[in-house]
């Protein structure tokens, strides 16, 4: 209100102002006033102007009071707004006092129960300590009650011991010697009973639960067997197509073998042709080129390497196949896709007639049945008995056998340390270390001498093996000759009184020399010579 006020006070000044003005402009037109006075008209003019000046001072006046009162409402408005700010600020600021004295004082109830608390606890204390130097006195008050005690009998004990010596004759350490000494044979007469025992019942137990394992694992394992040599038949459509096969002067199947590695032989036998090849891979490879080229037709030197190229990835793509299959039969998981591969390529190899492949899945169902009756990992030991002629894959490209071969493989591609013993030591070229080992070459064994597993001349295998007992028998000093494990091992066993260790050692050079110069044979053979010689005597 103080502000309108002002705010009318300076609209009268103005129009008084506006006034005054008004009458100086008219003294200014009319000139001095005349001592007579104005004229009407003067007097009329002048009027007018007054009213208009009257006029715009009074329209100034009513802008400047509505703007005033416009200004006013707002400062009041803004008062208003201002006051319950400041209001509400108040009640925060009360709400936030009152939660800051309702805080302190739940803290001073909490400091005044922890200071209960901690008073009692001390209580407590010196009622524990006092009750522990108590149970301390005590204590040191039986300790010496029992030193005592511990001196009387030690004394009771020394003159017990004096009365002993005199009445047995013997001191006490002559006494505790020989009771040690009757005590000690009577133990170790026990010990060897038990010992016999136990190793009685142990073989007896060991020997019928090795049968039953071994009967259980072949009569549950029954796999077909196909017997492959190292040469392919492919059958022709008509003879014409021999003489498209051999080309212009030969062309076509000098680039043939020339591209594949694979002899081709083209005789008289009617509408089929023969591929022959020590490698299996590399012949089955050739057949199917020459299988495409016989479909299509068109045989000439470029066809042959398309063809050839196609069949090789082919060849491949069936080999990891192969792999993978074999796997999933078994149950395998995590094998390096190289193994995978290699293991695929065994699928077109071959030993003594018995499919690689087929050999290394049934081995491993054998050893998985045989683990499981053991209470062995049974994936492992399948995973070594799978993986035992893995080598065999790489033998017509690196030197050694196929156990040390396979291997060096698994060890490269990040196999168990296990799963490498095994198969290195399958054929004993290493001493066996572990069970899974052992299981392998039980699983290799049974799957290969089981009835009907291994399609071989029966004639050219008794040959072979009598002959390998002769070679060894023509040495002096030999006494008995014997080929283990299908003619791949033979024992020599010489007479001590004849034969000496140096002369041992060249006898199996000798012997392994003579083999390798006259027999032929898959693999390689160990000759292993026995000297022993024994010492017996009688007690009568």
């Amino acid at each position: 209100m103080d502000t309108i006020v002002i705010v009318l006070a300076v609209a009268v000044v103005l129009l008084a102002l506006v006034m005054i003005a008004a009458l100086v402009i008219v003294m200014r037109r009319t000139g001095v006033v005349a001592p007579s006075g104005p004229s009407p008209e003067q007097l009329a003019e002048v009027k007018a102007e007054v009213n208009e000046e009257l006029e715009r001072a009074r329209r100034e006046a009513e802008e400047i009071r509505t703007k005033a009162e416009r200004d006013a409402g707002e400062i009041l408005k803004k008062s208003e707004t201002f006051a319950e700010s400041a209001a509400l600020m108040r009640k925060e600021v009360e709400e936030e006092s009152r939660i800051l004295k309702t805080e302190l004082k739940e803290l001073r109830s909490d400091l005044e129960r922890r200071e209960n608390r901690l008073a009692e606890r001390e209580q407590r204390l010196d009622e524990e300590a006092r009750r522990q130097t108590e149970r301390a006195r005590k204590l040191a008050e039986t300790e010496t009650e029992l030193a005592d005690r511990r001196e009387e009998l030690e004394r009771v004990a020394e003159r017990r011991q004096e009365i002993l010596e005199r009445v047995a004759g013997l001191t006490a350490e002559q006494a505790k010697s020989e009771l040690v000494k009757e005590i000690e044979n009577q133990a170790k007469r026990e010990a060897a009973l038990i010992v016999r025992e136990i190793e009685g019942e142990a073989r007896k137990e060991g020997e019928k639960r090795a049968c039953k394992i071994v009967t259980l694992a072949v009569q549950r394992v029954a796999t077909e067997q196909t017997a492959e040599s190292v040469v392919s038949v492919l059958h022709l459509p008509g003879d014409e197509m021999k003489g498209r096969i051999i080309g212009r002067e030969g062309r076509n199947i000098r680039a043939f073998e020339s591209t594949t590695g694979v002899n081709l032989i083209i005789d008289d036998t009617p509408e089929a042709v023969l591929l022959s090849c020590f490698d299996p891979v590399r012949r089955e490879t050739a057949r199917l080129t020459l299988e495409k080229l016989v479909l299509d037709g068109r045989i000439h030197p470029q066809r042959i390497e398309e063809a050839y190229e196609r069949s090789k990835a082919e060849v491949r793509d069936l080999c990891v196949r192969a792999g993978e299959d074999a796997l999933v039969e078994l149950g395998i998981t995590e094998m390096h896709p190289e193994l995978v591969t290699l293991l695929g390529q065994l699928r077109y190899r071959t030993s003594y007639g018995q499919n690689v492949l087929k050999h290394l899945i049934e081995s491993a169902h054998i050893a998985g049945i045989m683990a499981s009756e053991l209470r062995l990992d049974r994936d492992l030991v399948k995973r070594c008995a799978l993986l035992h002629d893995i080598g065999k894959a790489l033998t017509h490209e690196v030197e050694g056998s196929h156990a040390m071969i396979g291997a060096e493989i698994a060890r490269r591609y990040g196999e168990h340390e296990d799963v490498v013993h095994a198969i290195e030591a399958h054929h004993n070229e290493v001493e066996v270390k572990t069970v899974e080992a052992v299981l392998t070459q039980a699983a290799d064994a049974i799957s290969g001498s089981r009835p009907g597993a291994r399609r071989e001349s029966l004639e050219a295998y008794v040959k072979r093996l009598e002959r390998l007992e002769e070679i060894a028998q023509s040495y002096d000093g030999v006494d008995k000759v014997f080929a283990m494990q299908a003619g791949r091992e033979i024992r020599v066993m010489v007479r001590p009184e004849n034969v000496d260790d140096i002369q041992a050692q060249v006898i199996a050079r000798d012997v392994a020399k003579q083999v390798e110069e006259e027999l032929t044979y898959p693999g390689q053979i160990r000759i292993t010579v026995v000297r022993e010689s024994r010492a017996t005597e009688f007690a009568r």
